[in-house]
């Protein structure tokens, strides 16, 4: 009964980290910002560590289906 809810839960983390990833990494390497405003350094590690959090939830929640 709770395996159903944590299925979705954890593909979507993993879904979402995946593609905070991939963003990240197509803006960096264009060299464009990837958050308006902030620092260049700390807005690409801060997105790269949130899309690695985000990514090993997804795969902590789908462990535990």
């Amino acid at each position: 009964m709770e395996s159903g809810p944590a299925a979705f839960a954890g593909t979507a983390f993993a879904l979402f980290g995946v593609a905070l990833l991939l963003w990240t990494a197509a803006r960096l390497r264009l060299r464009q910002p990837v958050l308006d405003g902030a620092h260049p350094t700390v807005a690409a590690a801060l997105s790269t560590l949130l899309g690695i959090a985000a990514l090993v939830g997804g795969i902590w929640c789908l462990g535990a289906v």
